[in-house]
């Protein structure tokens, strides 16, 4: 069934595009301390707010030449009153391909120095400029899409077993049990989903690591979530249950769990793919969300929501414009969950199919 929808979405144009740009954002995302020149704990705030490094193929004499960058030399302008940054044409800085760079743990066990590209030691080089405290942005942006990506998986690998389970047994039985359970899945779908998540993250104690953090947010998002979830597979349950092969395994003596389990909720597989797929955006929005408001992940730690925070400056957007490129690949990964999603949708609707 897998193969059958991953072939149907390739034949699909967009479907393609999208399923590309994923496939490369998770590549990067999972290869990210070889693919950054800088680890994640690297800082010079000497270089604070330093545009993106200009990289030359054509040296001074208009000839090819390796790839090759200048330094950055700060300097203040007492005309205007800012800092200004120009280029330090006295020496080149070569860049090197699969050279050794800074130390760290590949995959987060193997140690290595070897780096994609990176300069020799005295030479910085800032795909995409630094930071306020002089952090190198692309690099950031590798090792914070970890926490943004991966956040919405781990939300659902918690809401999906327990809607699942909660909507087949309350639509199994009916009844009271059912209007019991509705009545409490309901009472949760009406809290403001996104206010209490400000509120329990506000309320988080101050000393918390950004992992702990990390995991009550997918705790939070997941006891959030699983109600709307559970209410649309009683109802599926309800239409299942009358079917022969569920009359057929109750007169065998199969136990309730086993056919809620193994022949109820198995039927429910292709909405499970739909709403899974779906899930993911709003999710990678809701930590996203948090971390520009200060509630998620906490600096030094990275994730594209705060690296955001710092984008919100008027200044920043006018006269430093990469500080927004976290902002452009939320929007690239959501939009491209949205149109797998919605494809996959139509893929497995039966009505769609006829058409």
């Amino acid at each position: 069934m897998i193969k059958e929808v991953f072939q149907q979405l390739w034949k699909d144009k967009f479907s393609r595009i999208a399923l590309i740009v994923l496939g490369l954002i998770y590549f990067c995302l999972l290869f990210a301390d070889f693919i950054a020149p800088y680890t994640k704990d690297f800082s010079d705030r000497t270089m604070a707010y330093v545009p993106p490094s200009k990289v030359f193929t054509i040296d001074e004499n208009s000839k090819l030449s390796k790839p090759y960058t200048y330094n950055y030399i700060r300097e203040f302008d007492p005309v205007n009153l800012e800092i200004k940054y120009k280029l330090d044409r006295t020496q080149k800085h070569y860049i090197k391909f699969f050279a050794n760079g800074q130390p760290y743990k590949f995959l987060g066990i193997i140690p290595m120095k070897r780096h994609l590209f990176t300069t020799d030691d005295s030479g910085r080089i800032y795909l995409l400029g630094t930071d306020i405290n002089g952090r190198d942005v692309f690099s950031r942006l590798l090792f914070g899409g970890r926490i943004s990506m991966t956040i919405g998986f781990l939300a659902l690998f918690v809401l999906f077993p327990i809607g699942l389970l909660y909507g087949g047994i309350s639509g199994y039985f009916g009844g009271k049990v059912d209007a019991i359970m509705m009545r409490f899945a309901e009472a949760i779908m009406s809290i403001p989903s996104f206010y209490l998540l400000i509120i329990l993250a506000s309320i988080l104690p101050s000393g918390m690591t950004s992992t702990q953090r990390f995991m009550l947010i997918v705790l939070i998002l997941a006891l959030i979530g699983w109600a709307g979830f559970a209410r649309v597979v009683r109802g599926m349950v309800l239409s299942i249950k009358s079917q022969e092969y569920v009359q057929a395994a109750q007169s065998i003596g199969a136990s309730k769990l086993r056919i809620i389990t193994k022949h109820i909720l198995p039927q429910t597989t292709s909405f499970v793919i739909v709403a899974m797929t779906l899930s993911v955006p709003s999710y990678i929005l809701s930590e996203s969300g948090l971390s520009f408001l200060g509630l998620g992940i906490q600096q030094p730690d990275a994730s594209w929501g705060n690296m955001l925070k710092e984008a919100q400056e008027f200044t920043n957007i006018l006269y430093r414009p990469w500080l927004l490129t976290p902002g452009f690949l939320i929007f690239v990964s959501v939009l491209a969950f949205n149109v797998i999603g919605d494809n996959i949708r139509d893929i497995l609707d039966p009505k769609s199919k006829v058409r």
